[in-house]
């Protein structure tokens, strides 16, 4: 698409948006901990006969996999289908109408939202000798929130990290942010850093980033999201 034509498109934004109230109500904490064990339950599962492609394939084979498992579940596991409608790639716009085509990696359909927001899961691959490594897990996951590509009528979303190195959201995750908000200015927008969800055995934290757009056509802007952080190891059995 040529420069030219990326402009705000406020008719676009004002009919996805008819009869909403931005941001949208917060999901409950136990719900998004839910999913997040959902989302491990959907790994663990494949591994046993898709192993191979979930440690070594390519982030769109993983992806397609996952979102394949987490709709199957919606046959086995009754919390589930009762919170999730359906998960799917949706194609979305930007919170201005400037980019029609956005595709986030996993949407996560609610049963108690309008299918036009799903939750948004943005997934990467952490491999360092493949040069996978957390910049890429921030500039073009982290970023997407934050500038309000992705999630933006919305309080939380999830980043998924497919880990095939080691690496951990304390180890990697946390200094990379620390030594971000030590520039002027901080390209994340860090507003608090991630914090472990506890009583889980899962490796899953939330951190909140500021957002400083406004709305189309309003005076005021989502504020910070909620990104839940929760990385998968390749050897998690």
């Amino acid at each position: 698409m040529s420069m030219g034509r990326v402009h705000p498109r406020e008719d676009q934004v004002a009919e996805l948006t008819r009869g909403q109230t931005l941001p949208l109500a917060p999901l409950h904490d136990l719900h998004l901990k839910f999913i997040a064990e959902v989302l491990t339950r959907a790994w663990n599962d494949l591994l046993v006969d898709r192993g191979s492609i979930l440690l070594s394939g390519e982030e769109p084979e993983v992806n397609t996999l996952i979102e394949t498992r987490l709709n199957t579940l919606l046959q086995e596991d009754e919390r589930w289908s009762q919170l999730v409608r359906s998960v799917g790639r949706r194609q979305t716009i930007s919170y201005d109408g400037s980019h029609l085509e956005k595709i986030p990696d996993l949407s996560i359909h609610l049963t108690s939202r309008s299918p036009s927001f799903p939750l948004i899961v943005e997934c990467k691959v952490i491999d360092a000798p493949s040069r996978k490594k957390i910049d890429l897990y921030c500039n073009e996951g982290l970023l997407r929130f934050v500038r309000g590509e992705y999630g933006w009528a919305t309080c939380e979303a999830f980043l998924l990290a497919y880990v095939r190195d080691g690496s951990t959201i304390s180890s990697c995750l946390e200094p990379f942010l620390a030594q971000s908000r030590t520039r002027q200015p901080d390209p994340y927008l860090t507003d608090a850093m991630p914090v472990s969800i506890r009583e889980s055995d899962m490796d899953l934290a939330r951190s909140s980033h500021n957002r400083e757009f406004c709305y189309i056509g309003q005076s005021h802007g989502p504020d910070a999201i909620a990104i839940w952080h929760l990385w998968i190891a390749a050897s998690t059995q």
